[in-house]
């Protein structure tokens, strides 16, 4: 059975619902899922799934969150050859162009390790409504579709 890695950091509750709903959906969908907090976890730990995802918020003008900035610094060192990847997260519209940037920052990580992308990254306005629920259901169902 394929494994999905999925690791999320969370300050208000609204990423870690996002990752829950992305693990539920995969699980539906026969994939063993694992899920921890950046914390809690190693970038290496990367090395033993088939599929990795990060779920992450967007803190202030555009930065990653403390919690998971090593986790982003080792992911870079990483040789991801042959894995898939997607990224989701939370932000506020507020900041404008800096709109879910840790998103962006962490496809543009997993670009450079040489996993495939799985699927689009999906960004949820704060937390997510029901809209966001379905898009986060079909970035599950695409990124297995690309095992």
């Amino acid at each position: 059975m394929a494994l999905a890695k999925i690791v999320y950091a969370s300050l208000t509750g609204n990423t870690e619902e996002i990752a829950d709903i992305v693990a539920e959906s995969l699980e539906n969908l026969d994939l063993e899922v694992e899920i921890d907090e950046c914390t809690d976890v190693d970038a290496e730990d990367f090395l033993e799934a088939d599929i990795c995802i990060v779920a992450t918020y967007t803190y202030g003008d555009g930065d990653l969150p403390d919690e998971i900035v090593d986790f982003y610094e080792d992911l870079l060192d990483l040789d991801l050859s042959g894995k898939i990847f997607g990224v989701v997260g939370s932000g506020d519209t507020f900041y404008g162009d800096m709109y879910c940037r840790s998103v962006d920052q962490f496809e543009e990580a997993f670009l450079k390790t040489g996993a495939k992308k799985g699927a689009d990254s999906v960004k949820v306005e704060m937390d997510a409504e029901e809209e966001d629920i379905e898009h986060l259901e079909q970035f599950a169902k695409t990124i297995a579709g690309n095992l």
